[in-house]
């Protein structure tokens, strides 16, 4: 769901991050920046900045954690049982 008001500081880079993957257009909106994509790309920087974040650009935030949980396709090695180890 979309913020209804522009989103600053750590919510604003939560948000950012958990968008990036959608691009920056999907992004600005879900942080509520609507259409003001300047707007939110200068937010976002000093957003990360006050964190100290060395991020240029948007798909910067995507970590590798989210790219594994992305590919899903692990094999899950479990015993056959619960009394079986």
């Amino acid at each position: 769901m979309a913020s209804t008001t522009p989103l600053r500081g750590t919510e604003l880079v939560d948000c950012a991050r958990a968008n990036a993957k959608q691009g920056i257009e999907t992004a600005a909106y879900q942080c509520g920046y609507g259409e003001e994509l300047n707007t939110f790309a200068r937010e976002l920087r000093k957003a990360c900045e006050e964190m100290n974040l060395q991020v240029k650009e948007l798909n910067e935030l995507i970590t590798d954690q989210d790219m594994i949980l992305q590919l899903g396709t692990g094999e899950i090695v479990a015993p056959d049982t619960a009394s079986e180890l």
